[in-house]
């Protein structure tokens, strides 16, 4: 009966005002796996006996006579009452993983509250390789990656400080055993020199975990001058250049040859011909004197005669008639004339030839 009269008591009090419901905060809660979960339970007016529950299994018990009732390791509340006000700072020490789920404020005979508590794990971050150099104006790819997280961690990027807009960069998560693991390819163009950063966050974390490297963007080297068309039109005009050159060559050679072999045959007419006057010249007889060598054509008077080379001569009965022939070199060119003198008989007598070979 005295535990009835105490429950109509609380209900009336709860009825007119006196007490209020309960509060339970948070009512989410993210917790990094290892580090501490703290939820608040509060409510006005008196209580008799409150519990707390994780994934509906107590874990502590709070008399408002006695206070803590099964203090433990991982488990405690701390008093934080003032006044009218009844308010307990539930404490889990060492949060695991198993740990997510419901967490419950459970005052008895009056309400009880559920909180949701989610146990993360944090994992690492990393922007593949160290500082790149970019060309001005042209693209960088870089790649960050993020392994050994829970739940998936969302990653984005900043530059300069000022965060990169979303459409520059594509991320992904893979689940592999009871973790997940990220990764991220920014592509970015080159504008000015500045740190580039790759940002983790899970909601367990107060800040992101970052990697920062730094882009340098180098002006445009300009292009190289291109000298095919020019080389090849050398080429061209050299090569038409030289063929010409040759073909002038060619006939400047045959022109000089003939003119040689003119100038050659000239000489050669021009050494006749002065022969040929040096002979003349040595035949002829001084003034005065009777060229008794000279037998005029027609001449059938003279009787055969026998020839020798000193001339010829005739026996004609007692009389004898001697015709030499006449020296027509001089002493210096008998080794290039060879005279001969032939003497002819017919019908009307003897006939005089003579031949000059010239060497």
């Amino acid at each position: 009966m005295a535990s009835l009269h105490k429950f109509y008591a609380l209900l009336l009090l709860y009825l007119t005002g006196e007490v209020s419901g309960v509060q339970l905060e948070p009512l989410n809660a993210f917790v990094l796996q290892g580090s501490k979960a703290r939820f608040n339970c509060s409510l006005e007016g008196d209580f008799e006996v409150m519990g707390w529950l994780i994934n509906g299994r107590l874990a502590i018990t709070i008399s408002m006579q006695s206070g803590v009732l099964g203090n433990s390791q991982r488990f405690s509340a701390t008093n934080f009452s003032s006044g009218t006000t009844q308010r307990w700072e539930f404490i889990i020490q060492e949060v695991q993983r198993n740990d997510s789920g419901a967490v419950s404020c459970d005052v008895q005979n009056i309400q009880t509250v559920v909180a949701q508590m989610s146990v993360q794990e944090s994992g690492t971050v990393a922007i593949v390789g160290t500082n790149v150099t970019v060309t001005e104006g042209s693209l960088a790819e870089l790649w960050c990656v993020a392994p050994g997280w829970f739940p998936a961690p969302e990653l984005s990027w900043a530059k300069n400080g000022s965060v990169v807009d979303r459409s520059l960069y594509n991320s992904s998560s893979e689940l592999q055993g009871s973790m997940f693991n990220a990764t991220s390819v920014l592509r970015i163009r080159g504008d000015v020199s500045a740190p580039v950063e790759c940002r983790a966050s899970i909601p367990a974390l107060t800040a992101p975990l970052t990697s920062t490297i730094y882009m340098v963007v180098e002006a445009p080297v300009p292009a190289p001058t291109d000298w095919t068309v020019l080389i090849a039109v050398v080429v061209s005009i050299g090569g038409f250049a030289l063929l010409v050159l040759l073909i002038l060559g060619i006939v400047f050679c045959c022109k000089r040859r003939k003119k040689a072999k003119s100038s050659y045959e000239e000489e050669m007419r021009r050494a006749r011909t002065q022969s040929q006057l040096s002979i003349v010249s040595g035949s002829r007889q001084k003034p005065g004197q009777v060229n008794l060598g000279y037998v005029a054509d027609g001449q059938t008077n003279i009787p055969p005669s026998d020839f020798n080379d000193s001339g010829y001569s005739q026996t004609n009965g007692s009389s004898t008639f001697v015709t030499h022939i006449p020296d027509i070199l001089n002493s210096n060119q008998t080794s290039n004339v060879h005279m001969r003198a032939t003497n002819t008989l017919d019908g009307n007598g003897i006939k005089n030839h003579r031949h000059a070979t010239i060497v």
